[in-house]
């Protein structure tokens, strides 16, 4: 910015006194200023990073506990099955080789049955050495060869209770060795309580907590680990480390289920972000330095801090200086040159109309040339740090769009195949109900889904909305009836997705489920109208007054929680469902309601024909 002419400034001599208060009281200050402004700014970045990082470490924890809890429930089951326990108490002295094929046999098969879960690496039990099967050791082992292990007089204190293992090396058979993670618990035999007849041991294998650790994606260098209850490694990226014991340090910030905390270790400050895994008690931790959590944001703000403090140290340097040297020389002519100046760098910014006192075009033409000056001065710093959040604000906006697409890590085909896995579970078991329920659930989370788009064909919103009713008459049994109606033609019209779920929902549970006097029904019928997608749900529920039906769809969402204390069942749903109808198509499209109480209700969804996606 040239503010005076060279010859002017040449002209200036500042005495060296007036140099060292210009320093002390300007320059000095302003630095410490911008300094503390940046490393604050640092410091909210360096935050962010941890918050948005501790929620990605969150949810690797809560796949972990899911695929966790996942194991202790085949566990259950297969510690409950009563023909288990009469197997392993057959007597030494049984020893025919007809009783002996026939347990062999069953055996197997609830061993097959178990591992035919893909998280379920092995079944393993652990018997009487009599038992013949015993030396088989793929699926059968001697509990004589479990007594020598450290884990064991936990297995017998826990009394039957699930107890899991850190992970270790085993060896089996078939496969060789393999590093596991194994949930044990004992049997006892229920004609001899006092007698252990076995151990029931399901094994994982380790690296399936090693596959949901790494979509973590965090920097080179952070460590993810597992400690148990008492501080013991269980699962580390170091071997060597497992089965140790965690820092002291660590150990003392790990307060509550779950957090974020520093500690210095090695004389380094770590950042150490953890989070509880309710059904064994573990702790999933990631710890890593302040380099190591976000290098990039790192060098990023100190790059943006030291051009900043360079740039704006010039501007503060260049403008008190001339003040300065006005001051000394006391020349009113060269004051006016800097105002001159002054003012016409304000035009290039702001068009020469806008100052924080109304414009510098309209300053008091006064004596006091130093007063107009401050002013000048302090508009002008007022205007740089303007420019200074500006461009830190889109910096910040820019790196927190990169921060969270770390939680961006989900997969839906995850959800489907864990449905299609306990579906065949419940196959093989005989639980066909069961298998129906789960088959429609994960159809409801496909349709629903719908690979992330918006819009949907009319004949797959029909399908949500059918699978939606299947769902609920398998949990309300022998209580409503259903039926769906399609025109025609209308099949691959498409529409916004999750129209027809929310309404129908809403007749179900507000208006058939409240009417215990009668069975209830769900007609959905589709058909066009002229050059609209007309859709009506009919229920013959318990109807709502006039005037509910006036606010239904009118009323704040905020407010509607007062009209569902009515009982006569207003929601949220209707609500949303048509502010995005209106959005979509239009003011002129939505939704109707027609309702006499104790008879039932009709709702009616009108769209746009050939919605364009």
């Amino acid at each position: 910015m040239n503010i005076l002419s060279k010859e002017a400034i040449h002209r200036f001599s500042i005495p060296r006194p007036w140099l060292i208060a210009y320093l002390l009281l300007i320059v000095v200050p302003a630095a410490i200023f911008l300094y503390g402004y940046y490393e604050r700014s640092a410091s909210i970045l360096k935050n962010e990073v941890v918050r948005t990082m501790h929620q990605a470490l969150k949810q690797a924890g809560s796949n972990l506990s899911y695929r966790i809890e996942r194991i202790e429930d085949i566990s259950d089951a297969a510690f409950m099955n009563v023909k288990l326990y009469e197997y392993l108490s057959i007597r030494p002295d049984d020893r025919s080789i007809g009783t002996q094929i026939e347990v062999i046999k069953d055996l197997r098969y609830l061993v097959d049955t178990v591992q035919s879960n893909s998280d379920v690496f092995h079944m393993r039990l652990f018997v009487d050495q009599s038992k013949v099967y015993s030396g088989e050791r793929i699926n059968f082992f001697s509990l004589d060869s479990l007594k020598d292990d450290p884990w064991y007089p936990a297995i017998i204190d826990a009394g039957g209770g699930i107890v899991w293992s850190g992970v270790y090396e085993e060896n089996f058979l078939d496969v060789g060795n393999a590093e596991i993670i194994s949930a044990a618990r004992m049997m006892r035999d229920p004609d001899h309580y006092d007698n252990v007849i076995g151990v029931l041991m399901i094994d994982i294998q380790a690296r399936m907590v090693s596959d949901i650790l790494s979509t973590l994606q965090f920097s080179p260098g952070t460590q993810v680990y597992l400690v148990d209850s008492n501080g013991i490694i269980l699962y580390h990226p170091d071997p060597a480390l497992i089965g140790t014991r965690i820092n002291d340090t660590v150990a003392e910030v790990l307060q509550g289920s779950e957090g974020t905390s520093t500690a210095s270790i090695d004389a380094e400050v770590n950042d150490i972000m953890y989070t509880t895994l309710p059904q064994v008690g573990w702790r999933l931790i990631a710890q890593g330095t302040e380099s190591q959590l976000s290098p990039e944001s790192l060098k990023q703000t100190k790059r943006s801090e030291w051009t900043s403090i360079v740039e704006y140290s010039a501007l503060f340097l260049l403008l008190p200086f001339v003040l300065l040297a006005i001051i000394v020389r006391g020349m009113n002519r060269r004051v006016n040159h800097v105002i001159t100046a002054i003012r016409r760098e304000s035009k290039d910014m702001r068009d020469g109309k806008e100052t924080r006192d109304g414009g510098l075009n309209e300053l008091p033409q006064v004596n006091g040339d130093f007063h107009m000056l401050e002013r000048s001065v302090d508009h002008l710093i007022l205007r740089v740090r303007t420019l200074v959040e500006e461009k830190y604000t889109s910096k910040i906006h820019e790196r927190e769009a990169q921060l969270q697409a770390l939680q961006a890590q989900i997969n839906p085909h995850f959800l489907y195949n864990t449905l299609d896995t306990i579906n065949w579970t419940a196959i093989g078991m005989g639980a066909t109900e069961i298998s129906q329920m789960i088959d429609n659930l994960a159809k409801y989370f496909r349709l629903s889904l719908n690979k992330g788009k918006s819009v949907v064909s009319v004949s797959d919103e029909l399908q949500l909305a059918e699978v939606y009713l299947e769902i609920q008459q398998s949990r309300f049994l022998n209580t409503f009836d259903f039926e769906l109606r399609c025109e025609p033609g209308l099949e691959s019209q498409l529409m916004p997705k999750l129209i027809l779920q929310p309404i129908v929902e809403n007749a179900l549970l507000h208006g058939i489920r409240k009417a215990k006097d009668r069975r209830g029904r769900i007609v959905i019928n589709a058909k066009r109208e002229q050059d609209d997608l007309l859709f009506t749900i009919e229920d013959n529920g318990i109807g709502m007054e006039d005037i509910l039906v006036q606010q239904l769809l009118t009323v704040a969402p905020h407010e509607q929680s007062i009209l569902r204390g009515s009982g006569n069942g207003s929601s949220y749903g209707l609500y949303n469902v048509n502010e995005r109808i209106k959005l979509y198509a239009g003011e002129s499209y939505g939704i109707s309601i027609s309702s006499l109480v104790g008879v039932g209700t009709v709702i009616a969804v009108r769209l746009k024909l050939d919605m364009a996606e």
